[in-house]
């Protein structure tokens, strides 16, 4: 029997050989990811192009204006009584326009958070809003089978496309040089070309093949793009809407598209928590960014100088460009590469000659990850002891930042009321306290009031005596609330009165201006109306 016994036969695989190419040295400039977490699942990520550093988020009842540089929301547009989707910017940045569950589309101005346009009319919800070209007219696609065409002014309809699809409408996009023609995709596998000057509404029907998930047109507008399935097709408006090319990188549905690089690289995100980019003049794909979950929305700033990624679960991933070059302009880039490489090999000789020689590849053990001791009874929902343990002197003196983390995650889980019930008067005192010393903190301040409330509301449902040092902790929360109450007064007075002495020095100025005699052209600010100032959200 032991001649008949074989060895393993023991394959040696070699290690491939990763081709350096001007777009992977590009794109491996992209920084390590900085990540945000919302509570639901992010629908649509558009960039401002009026201000490069904003970026929208829509998610669940919420329209978020965010900043790429601190990453803090800048306005929060929360005018909604049920899901909100597609916020997308107006082409000069002013206006944003959202659908959302009810069926309406409302239209935001972006200085104030006013609504200035309800448009009524979709009798499903209407997931994807886009403005024409000549900023004039606005387009909604709904899961009610019609695509309508609103006038911004009058609040009126311009046109309604209806039978044109059978299933839901959930893409679409405006030609980007002409304002009477776009596409729509919807569920039921079909694309409409669409051209508002002739009497028959579709020009032309195309087969993508499955679900369409997503659409855009290149800056030219000869070209559109629908992204469905596991498929990103090309298709040619010139030549009657020929298909050109047909790419099948992803191995799962394809949610999204987008345009970088000055519409030179097309971006693609998946359900397999991939996005591919492709060089448009080849549509060959020339790198590849991986994300921790399924990819559903995706943003690419003006000069890319970001990646934003919304995924499924909630999770924004933001990865900024670490120097500002273009594709073209890499020696600066390929140094970098070069001296990682330098030092990679460098490393490599470190290894024992013995070592080495033995095996083609060396597998370094991988460190399990350390949970912090509150992630550990977050795990377990066991709201008390993680506060007990993010609340040690080390973390109130020094790191007040992981105390206000877990507070903000306890709010969201609605579990702060359960950790400060039943608790003895040392731990209450001590948590007043720190509420008290932070809660002036313009970062902090926000959760901190939301977590005095807790506090109080802890309070009213226990109707027993308290210690004496517990009621000076709180006549010191209250003291410290009203006097941020009163700050805020204040620095809204002082604001007030800044405005009328700039406004009083600006009409000194113009009246001392002399006059010429033709009329400049004033873009006047949009006034709300009737309609959308009677809009109401009602909260349960």
């Amino acid at each position: 029997m032991k001649g008949n016994f074989q060895p393993l036969n023991v394959r040696r695989f070699q290690q491939k050989a990763q081709v350096e190419t001007p777009d992977t040295i590009y794109w491996d400039r992209l920084a390590k990811p900085e990540l945000l977490k919302e509570h639901s699942t992010i629908d649509y990520v558009d960039f401002s192009p009026s201000d490069p550093d904003n970026f929208v988020l829509t998610c669940s009842v919420r329209v978020q204006i965010y900043n790429l540089v601190t990453k803090l929301v800048v306005k929060n547009l929360s005018r909604f009584q049920k899901t909100a989707f597609g916020a997308t910017f107006r082409q000069d940045g002013r206006l944003l326009a959202a659908g959302d569950e009810e069926g309406h589309v409302k239209l935001f101005d972006t200085t104030s958070r006013n609504i200035l346009r309800l448009f009524k009319g979709h009798k499903a919800p209407v997931h994807r809003t886009y403005f024409t070209a000549d900023k004039l007219q606005l387009a909604s696609f709904s899961d009610d089978k019609t695509v309508r065409l609103w006038d911004v002014a009058n609040e009126k309809v311009v046109q309604t496309y209806e039978d044109a699809h059978t299933d839901y409408i959930r893409a679409g996009s405006m030609h980007p040089q002409s304002s009477h023609m776009f596409v729509s995709g919807g569920y039921d596998g079909k694309i409409h070309l669409y051209d508002t000057r002739s009497e028959t509404a579709v020009q032309r029907t195309l087969d993508h093949g499955s679900p369409v998930e997503s659409m855009l047109f290149l800056p030219s507008g000869s070209i559109f793009i629908s992204a469905g399935g596991t498929q990103v097709r090309v298709w040619d408006l010139i030549s009657g809407c020929r298909l050109l090319t047909m790419m099948s990188q992803h191995h799962k549905t394809v949610t999204c598209l987008r345009l970088g690089s000055d519409g030179r690289r097309l971006f693609s995100g998946g359900l397999d928590r991939h996005v591919k980019i492709y060089d448009v003049s080849t549509y060959k794909t020339v790198h590849t960014l991986t994300y921790p979950n399924a990819v559903v929305s995706l943003g690419v700033a003006p000069k890319d100088q970001a990646v934003v990624a919304g995924m499924v679960d909630g999770l924004v991933s933001i990865r900024r460009m670490i120097v500002d070059s273009k594709p073209s302009h890499l020696r600066k880039i390929r140094l970098t590469h070069k001296q990682r490489q330098k030092k990679m090999e460098l490393d490599r000789l470190k290894v024992p000659a013995h070592i080495a020689k033995k095996a083609d590849h060396i597998v370094t053990e991988r460190k399990l990850q350390k949970y912090q001791p509150f992630d550990v009874h977050l795990r377990k929902f066991n709201y008390k002891k993680a506060l007990d343990a993010a609340m040690v002197p080390v973390n109130i003196s020094q790191n007040p930042e992981i105390v206000v983390a877990l507070i903000t995650e306890l709010l969201h889980r609605r579990g702060l009321d359960i950790a400060l019930t039943d608790r003895s008067d040392a731990v209450l005192i001590q948590f007043i306290d720190f509420l008290c010393n932070h809660l002036g903190e313009t970062r902090f301040m926000r959760p901190l009031m939301n977590a005095a409330s807790t506090v109080l509301d802890v309070f009213e449902r226990k109707m027993v005596a308290y210690s004496r040092h517990l009621m000076e902790a709180l006549e010191r929360l209250a003291a410290a609330m009203h006097a941020e109450i009163q700050l805020t007064t204040e620095l809204l007075q002082i604001k007030g009165a800044m405005e009328m002495l700039i406004g009083a020095s600006l009409e000194s100025v113009e009246s001392r201006t002399p006059k010429v005699n033709h009329q400049e052209s004033r873009t006047s600010r949009m006034q709300p109306s009737k309609e959308a100032e009677k809009y109401v959200v009602f909260v349960e």
